[in-house]
């Protein structure tokens, strides 16, 4: 019997910022599709774990902050030594700020920038010798819709201030530093026989846009989109059924972003 390009049967993964939000949803994604994961975050990620076991397959969680390369080199060694190799890398660690230009501090900038761009180059540099050892991989970078437009606008549901809630300068640049990041090692690692894309969400239901208005019912499909849509995004760049598919960024906006 010919595999689904969609299984992901005896495949394993790597999601960081695992513990909630979309980095939860791509893990239980993943896992339905029949792998097992290590699920990294710096909060707690015993849920995720928990509902992947659920899902019949294995899970671990790792305390992980990815911007420190001591902690991403532990990770993967945990990863490696726990299911003896990884296929897939997910990275979705996050932070989120709102700060205007002249409000973003030193302090914020580097932290933002720290997690979001230098954490996922952390972690591909990591995972590279590896996947090159085995020549598979499949690495999904969660970027954002910000690093397009130059940041999402929104607005507190109660705040007549248009720009209140607009992602800020560092949480942007990181985005868009993040899909230039997936270009680049795309088209240095393919020889290897590892496939480097991105995921842009839009507006979605997570924790970070808790209570703020984005203006959804603007877009060509009226709403905001959730975890398990930019889930399935990820599922699919993560499996063969995206098998000449590399160097990309699929925006998962409602039409927020068109061409």
């Amino acid at each position: 019997m010919n595999r689904k390009l969609s299984d992901l049967s005896g495949r394993n993964a790597i999601v960081t910022g695992g513990a909630r939000g979309i980095g939860a949803a791509a893990a239980l994604a993943l896992a339905r599709e029949g792998a097992n994961v290590v699920v990294a975050d710096l909060i707690d990620a015993s849920e995720t774990v928990r509902q992947v076991e659920s899902l019949g397959q294995k899970a671990i969680a790792v305390e992980t902050n990815v911007a420190v390369q001591q902690d991403v080199r532990h990770m993967v060694e945990r990863a490696i030594e726990t299911f003896d190799h990884i296929d897939i890398l997910v990275n979705n660690a996050g932070v989120v700020h709102r700060d205007s230009l002249l409000e973003t501090s030193e302090a914020t900038w580097d932290r933002v920038v720290g997690v979001i761009l230098k954490g996922t180059f952390l972690c591909i540099q990591a995972i590279y010798p590896h996947m090159r050892e085995r020549k598979y991989g499949k690495i999904v970078n969660v970027s954002s819709i910000s690093g397009i437009i130059g940041g999402a606008v929104s607005k507190l549901d109660d705040s007549p201030e248009k720009m209140r809630g607009r992602s800020g300068p560092a949480y942007a640049a990181s985005k868009g530093g993040v899909i230039t990041l997936t270009r680049w090692i795309a088209k240095d690692v393919a020889k290897d026989g590892i496939f480097v894309n991105s995921v842009a969400p839009g507006a979605c239901e997570t924790e970070m846009t808790k209570g703020f208005d984005y203006n959804v019912s603007m877009l060509p499909i009226p709403r905001m989109g959730t975890p398990e849509e930019m889930a399935a995004a990820i599922a699919f760049l993560a499996s063969d059924a995206s098998s000449y598919i590399t160097g990309q960024v699929l925006n998962v906006d409602g039409g927020w972003v068109t061409a």
